[in-house]
């Protein structure tokens, strides 16, 4: 009894030592995932649940880090202790500060790996780390990576010390505005439209053991006309007579499997398959085996939809999108994903959950993510709550640069060589992150005008490269005729100015409907909507009022329509919620109600 209460006394010790190194910095507003955060125990969650393995370790937690000049070697000391994956200008960081171009940000923690773990390959995963990445295991520069928003990794199994404690250091330069990479709405300067610097790791830290063969990626491909599912896995390590194994389960119950030798698809035909849709989003099960002979190489748990986005003419002419060939008007709010504490990491699963379940509830179908791109687990919950997802490529280098005629057939905004690099790496990166996620439908390369060049190069290539789903050239931006899709952005209220016979026209923005809730505001001094009321009834009337406006319009050629936003954003005031989600702003089933209306507007 004695050694049960002295064991305890330490943990107990041990868990206020570690609570004395970090507390929330700042004194804005907060969310209440962000007030009962536990340093001991941050995003907990398996990070990549597409393609789940048993075995990881996280590495989340109090960091090391220090700040030094860009030119300075590494430092000999650090300066305090940073919470892993939040942003160090975030409050959840615990620092709160400020980087820029002329200065880098240095981590440093160690770790041991686990005596079970006889691997041929470690690798290191990193989720997203704005901007520019360099690595080291045990003093040796194991690599670097540029792009803020997709995961990385590296096999750091040869640098490892035979035994004990290993030490991980990174060092990250972000010049946000200063300089041409995507950055999304991070600006130096925050004002208006424009947020907070994001530098550093900002998503999950965490190793996984594997054999020197091993499975990289899935690319899922159904087909619901032929009633089959297709999937090839990227292997590593793959050789003659490896083999691929599908199994494919619903609610538990094996009903179907295939194989392919490595490097060819696996394709299973389901009888009467069940379509995802956001008000059934059925989702069946998966295994993924890699093998030879009897051996077991690799397994991977995943799951995938069957489901498909495509156009049609309806009866009378008018280009509509579909979803398992039947319309579907589309109707979604504009999801910046950011928040008052952790920025642009929320600070818990369960605050992720609750942004996408609160736009269901208000009766929406869609979400556009707003130039940024979110955690792989955004997308699976999406994936198994029911949503669409616009995809947005975050903007980049210079700020728009509008032409005057809608069909531009002069010359386009010209980027550098680097800069133009720096975007179609990422782009590429960001659709192959995101492929094998059945919600997400439309992908959008450009927004209002902000870095666009190359249209119709850019466009084509992304529907070369995925031609599963449609593509949205230009939201809001210098339309073409080109794509899947014109995109009219109008505020206040929604506004058919513009018409195309052969693509869906949307409505990608409309609304930005104010009202500032005292008491949850970022800034109490400089707050800003489209238009301002004084309570919740009268921004709901406002509301209520542009979807009806809306069900005309789509009865006239909308096919698909977005309402800015699902939350404040910092100086932002005109969202369904407040930035710290501690009130639903609008009356919510007032909303439901009407936002059915309008989609059901299109049969």
């Amino acid at each position: 009894m004695k050694r049960t209460i002295l064991l305890l006394t330490i943990i107990s010790m041990f868990s206020l030592a570690v609570n004395a190194q970090w507390a929330p910095a700042g004194d804005r507003i907060k969310t209440s995932w962000g007030e009962q955060m536990d340093p001991e125990n941050v995003w907990p969650e398996y990070p990549r649940p597409i393609m789940e393995r048993d075995a990881w370790q996280n590495l989340n937690g109090l960091w090391n880090y220090a700040l030094t000049p860009a030119e300075a070697p590494r430092p000999a000391g650090f300066s305090g202790k940073i919470l892993v994956p939040f942003a160090i200008e975030s409050s959840l960081s615990g620092v709160q500060e400020r980087v820029g171009k002329d200065s880098v940000l240095w981590y440093q923690r160690t770790f041991e790996v686990p005596r079970s773990w006889k691997s041929e390959k470690l690798l290191l995963h990193f989720g997203a780390v704005d901007w520019r990445a360099e690595v080291w295991i045990n003093g040796i520069l194991i690599g670097s990576h540029e792009g803020g928003y997709t995961p990385f990794h590296f096999d750091i199994q040869p640098f490892l010390n035979v035994k004990g404690v290993q030490t991980l250091t990174v060092r990250v330069w972000d010049p946000t505005d200063d300089g041409p990479q995507p950055r999304g709405k991070q600006v130096n300067n925050p004002r208006g439209i424009w947020y907070t610097p994001v530098t550093g790791i900002w998503q999950t830290v965490w190793l996984e053991p594997l054999g020197k063969k091993y499975i990289a990626d899935l690319k899922i491909t159904p087909d619901i006309d032929k009633s089959t599912i297709s999937v090839k896995a990227e292997l590593c390590g793959a050789t003659y007579g490896d083999v691929v194994e599908v199994v494919v389960s619903d609610g538990g119950k094996r009903i179907a499997t295939g194989r392919a030798v490595a490097g060819q698809p696996v394709v299973i035909t389901l009888e009467d398959p069940k379509l995802w849709h956001p008000d059934h989003p059925h989702l069946y099960e998966m295994e993924v085996i890699f093998q030879n002979g009897s051996k077991e190489l690799d397994r991977v748990d995943s799951y995938f939809a069957m489901r498909k986005i495509s156009m049609a003419r309806d009866e009378n002419g008018i280009v509509r999108m579909q979803l398992n060939n039947e319309n579907l008007f589309q109707y979604g709010t504009l999801d910046q994903g950011w928040w008052p504490d952790g920025l642009y990491t929320a600070p818990s699963d369960e605050a992720l959950i609750y942004d996408i379940v609160k736009t269901k509830d208000h009766g929406f179908n869609m979400i556009r993510k707003h130039v940024k791109v979110e955690s792989a687990r955004w997308y699976t919950h999406c994936d198994r709550i029911g949503m669409l997802v616009w995809q947005d490529m975050p903007n980049g280098d210079r700020s728009p640069e509008w032409q005057r005629k809608q069909y531009f057939d002069g010359t386009e905004f010209v980027r550098s060589e680097r800069s133009e690099q720096i975007f179609r790496t990422e782009w590429e990166a960001i659709m192959d992150f995101l492929d094998p996620h059945p919600g997400i439908v439309v992908w959008v390369p450009f927004n209002e005008a902000w870095g666009q060049f190359k249209t119709e190069e850019i466009a084509e290539w992304t529907k070369a490269y995925d031609p599963t789903r449609l593509v949205n050239p230009a939201s809001g931006g210098n339309h073409y005729p080109l794509g899947d899709i014109l995109d009219l952005h109008n505020y206040p209220n929604p506004e058919l100015y513009l018409y195309d016979g052969q693509r869906a026209t949307v409505l990608g923005e409309y609304g930005g409907i104010g009202l500032a809730q005292e008491g949850h505001l970022w800034a109490t001094d400089r707050n800003w909507g489209y238009v301002q009321f004084k309570s919740s009834e009268a921004v709901t009337d406002e509301y209520v009022k542009f979807a009806k406006q809306l069900k005309k319009l789509v009865k006239a050629g909308f096919s698909a329509a977005i309402y800015t936003q699902t939350t404040d954003v910092e100086g932002e005031v005109n969202g369904l919620m407040t930035y710290d989600r501690k009130v639903i702003k609008l009356d919510e089933a007032r909303v439901r109600e009407i936002n059915k209306e309008v989609i059901n507007t299109v049969e």
